[in-house]
């Protein structure tokens, strides 16, 4: 499957328990949503394989999943920081003003004053809201204590919010902000 057709859907955190189950945070609004899905997929693009979940139960704020030919404690640590992709065909279309997060990250964010932010890394779940992280590469470099040369970065939090960005444009990867340049 090609790479740039799954989306990344959750992570395996840490495995769980001695009989190969492993922890699953998924990134899906409602906690068990992951597991409407037949097909996973497993690793970090573009590197993934077909997995199939054998069982699968809630805890806590996590999923726990047992996957077919993870027998062990060690076999599941071994999947620990892998990412769980779904094929983008399986997923429903969004509604109107609503977005995967996989389609937000790279955007490039502009204000309404014309200031280039640079582009989407990341969104984050608040209890409140969810938060675009922004950032942009800097002219300057520094030198560190090894003597190297580090690039400087500037970091933006954006509430992903109506007021603070009236405008996404997925297809033309770009979004505009009504948030202060200074912030």
């Amino acid at each position: 499957m090609a790479s740039e057709n799954m989306v990344v859907m959750g992570r395996i955190v840490a495995p769980y328990g001695v009989y190969g189950w492993v922890k699953v945070v998924p990134d899906t609004e409602h906690l068990d949503g992951l597991l409407d899905y037949d097909a996973w997929w497993v690793g970090k693009a573009p590197n993934w394989r077909e997995v199939t979940v054998e069982e699968a139960k809630l805890h806590n704020d996590v999923l726990v999943i047992k996957l077919a030919g993870v027998a062990d404690r060690d076999a599941a640590f071994s999947l620990k920081g892998q990412q769980i992709a779904v094929p983008r065909e399986s997923l429903p279309t969004p509604e109107e003003g609503e977005y995967y997060w996989s389609d937000l990250i790279g955007l490039s964010v502009t204000n309404k004053q014309g200031v280039a932010f640079g582009k989407i890394t990341q969104v984050l779940e608040t209890g409140a809201n969810d938060v675009l992280v922004v950032r942009e590469e800097q002219s300057s470099s520094i030198e560190g204590k090894d003597g190297k040369l580090r690039q400087e970065y500037r970091e933006r939090l954006v509430p992903f919010t109506n007021d603070a960005v009236p405008e996404v444009n997925v297809q033309a990867g770009t979004v505009l902000v009504d948030w202060d340049a200074d912030f």
